[in-house]
């Protein structure tokens, strides 16, 4: 087949040089965001008298057969056209004749295919955000039923202070939440139209560059137009922001790995979501979380790619630049792999409660407490922490507890000390009496699921 492209070319490529240079092996996924940009862009110049009108529509009408012909499997892509724009191009022509070879006018393939990624990673995001907003959900009924479910918190992951496992899901609620907010506020550069930039320098056709962007749904079109077809920083944000979303179901799914363990045993994932072993028959593995995990650095490398590819690129457009697209496709689709199998993992998970609570019964987590108390009886906290210390040395001299001493063995350390000292130092007292804003007291989080029981129904309308 003749190329469209090749009118300056006398000699034809070579056959791996077509394989090489050919992306359509990748990018035919865009291929209804190419034909739908390629009929905005056909209305368009009909309207502006740039072509017949009548040509426009005949245009517009093979369009959305050739889409058709594709959804319906009708349509084989010939990498010798080299991408999807081509190919589409080439159907178009081969159906209409010389009608069809009126679409290019006034446009460029670089501007033609930065439309196409940016409508592509809309939908993308957009897909992406209903994901996380069932994580978000299934946090939060997870921490519903959880609100006096005492657990360890950590630092250095040595025994704490007690916290709620409601607080501790919560805390993954801010971070996906976060996540969430980041796209919202990346879509609104994606959320730019470039066509109309053409090669690098726009053109003499009268376009009506807003008209396209009404129809095409964008917000705004963008202001130059070398920029409009040299520059991915939209994609390489969106790759940033689905690093993050990565790096928060990573870290999740570590201490899923942790706490499945027969070390802690805080939780049982769902035999549906973990497996078992070649060899040792009594192994239950925590495999999905663990692969999550693992894809985690994934998504980081086709941000560091993209990056590395771009950042020695001079204006305008270079076929460096095809380099774009495998590498935010992967990371799309990791991401939207990823999210329903965390989800549903969580949401079938067992959580041992019993377990959580003997854990944090371990490691003196209520010493602070028992500063604290001191400290509201007029010792000052450097002087409480000091007996408090005393006192966990003195228990694990005698293989004791705090809660396991008697008030005379307290007065030995402080005379201070008098029998309420006991309500102080009991669990479920230390993590209730923490009530300040954010704070894991049961009425906080109880506030803080209402709020984001508000906050969903927000999301969802």
């Amino acid at each position: 087949m003749k190329k469209l492209s090749n009118g300056r070319l006398k000699a034809e490529a070579d056959s791996f040089t077509d394989h090489f240079h050919s992306s359509i092996s990748f990018d035919s996924r865009m291929y209804k965001e190419d034909i739908t940009g390629s009929i905005a862009h056909a209305r368009m110049l009909g309207r502006q008298g740039i072509i017949p009108e009548k040509e426009s529509l005949i245009i517009i009408s093979a369009l959305e057969d050739i889409l058709k012909d594709i959804e319906s499997g009708k349509v084989t892509f010939d990498e010798k056209a080299e991408d999807i724009h081509m190919n589409v191009e080439t159907i178009l022509i081969d159906r209409i004749g010389s009608v069809g070879k009126k679409l290019h006018t006034g446009r460029s393939r670089n501007d033609q295919v930065a439309l196409d990624i940016r409508m592509y990673l809309k939908d993308q995001a957009a897909d992406i955000k209903g994901l996380l907003l069932k994580l978000l959900t299934t946090l939060n009924n997870i921490a519903r039923d959880n609100t006096e479910t005492i657990m360890p918190g950590f630092t250095h992951l040595q025994n704490a202070q007690p916290v709620t496992f409601a607080h501790h899901v919560l805390a993954y609620f801010e971070m996906f939440l976060r996540d969430d907010e980041r796209l919202s506020d990346c879509l609104k550069r994606v959320n730019v139209m470039p066509l109309g930039s053409c090669a690098l320098a726009a053109t003499t056709y009268r376009l009506d560059r807003d008209m396209v962007a009404r129809e095409l749904g964008f917000d705004s079109v963008t202001r130059n137009s070398l920029d409009g077809v040299s520059d991915r920083d939209f994609a390489c944000e969106l790759l940033f922001c689905l690093s993050l979303i990565m790096m928060h179901l990573s870290r999740f799914c570590e201490e899923l790995v942790l706490w499945s363990s027969q070390q802690f045993k805080f939780i049982e994932i769902s035999d549906a979501y973990a497996t078992g072993s070649s060899i040792m028959p009594q192994k239950k593995n925590p495999d999905m979380a663990e692969l999550i995990r693992g894809k985690t650095g994934r998504v980081y490398g086709e941000l560091i790619a993209l990056l590395t590819t771009l950042k020695g690129l001079p204006l305008a457009y270079n076929k460096d630049m095809q380099e774009d697209k495998e590498g935010v496709f992967d990371a799309v689709d990791t991401v939207k792999m990823c999210l329903p199998v965390f989800t549903n993992m969580i949401a079938t998970m067992t959580v041992n409660k019993e377990n959580m609570l003997a854990s944090a019964r371990l490691g003196f987590m209520n010493a602070t407490d028992c500063a604290d108390w001191l400290v509201r009886h007029g010792v000052p906290f450097r002087d409480a922490h000091g007996i408090s210390g005393q006192l966990v040395m003195y228990c694990i001299e005698k293989g004791k507890s705090l809660e396991e001493l008697t008030l005379e063995e307290f007065k030995a350390v402080s005379p201070v000390f008098v029998e309420s000292i006991y309500d102080d130092i009991d669990l479920k007292s230390c993590v209730n009496r923490r009530t300040v804003k954010g704070g894991p007291a049961k009425e906080c989080v109880d506030k803080v699921i209402e709020e984001n029981d508000r906050l969903l129904k927000e999301m969802m309308s």
